[in-house]
């Protein structure tokens, strides 16, 4: 049973975030568990799981429906999100980072240089997937090292917003040069505040994770518009 949610909640993450399910669109359990080849039961399963995720919203009569996100509501999120990972950086940096969150940190920074390298070559393809993941395991290492409860649940809050998590970095692959290029920026960003960290900077640790942050919401929104005057299906996380 376990292993048949996970399936599909996977695949129908994927067809919302894909576009493949519009924002608005009605689950319908009877054609999904046909399609998927599950019955009700898992697939139920999964669609709360959904919901928890931000991607689904339960109506009121019975059933659930894909979710509409804005912009501004995914740029409002990011906005909550750095003040709270600012605040994860100050803590650490004031505290002291622990060896095993330094190591974490540092290893995020090297992966991150050596994917960058790569899509340097002739093809300047970069892994999405994989620099989606180191990115998750950075930031998930700054909150992790604060320690800080409620400062964690407060982030996992915020990252039930669709693209609003660390690791949806929405690429599209309509401008691999202007994307390449936001990564080199978040590259630089991660590094500087590692440095800062191990200096025990707290607020240039803050200053520098806000910014980030910054960064990222602009990034998105101009991505996410770049899609739409092309009359192009939703960005892919």
């Amino acid at each position: 049973m376990a292993s048949q949610i996970e399936r599909v909640t996977a695949e129908l993450r994927r067809r919302i975030l894909a576009g493949a399910l519009a924002p608005g669109e009605r689950i319908v359990e009877l054609q999904f568990a046909d399609d998927l080849q599950v019955s009700r039961t898992p697939l139920r399963l999964a669609l709360g799981e959904l919901e928890k995720e931000g991607l689904l919203e339960r109506l009121p009569t019975r059933g659930f429906r894909v979710r509409r996100v804005t912009l501004d509501d995914i740029a409002q999120a990011i906005d909550v999100r750095g003040v709270l990972e600012g605040m994860a950086a100050r803590l650490v940096a004031e505290a002291g980072a622990s060896r095993e969150i330094l190591r974490t940190l540092k290893n995020c920074v090297e992966e991150g240089r050596s994917l960058l390298q790569d899509a340097r070559g002739e093809d300047r393809s970069l892994d999405a997937m994989q620099w989606a993941a180191m990115n998750a395991r950075y930031h998930l290492a700054l909150v992790e090292g604060a320690e800080n409860p409620a400062l964690a649940s407060a982030l996992a809050h915020v990252a039930k917003t669709p693209m609003a998590a660390p690791g949806a970095l929405g690429f599209s692959g309509l401008r691999p040069a202007q994307e390449l290029e936001f990564l080199q920026r978040a590259q630089v960003d991660h590094e500087d505040v590692v440095r800062a960290i191990e200096a025990h900077e707290g607020a240039r640790a803050e200053s520098l994770m806000r910014e980030h942050a910054r960064r990222s919401r602009d990034n998105k929104r101009l991505l996410m518009e770049n899609r739409e005057a092309m009359n192009l299906p939703a960005i892919s996380l």
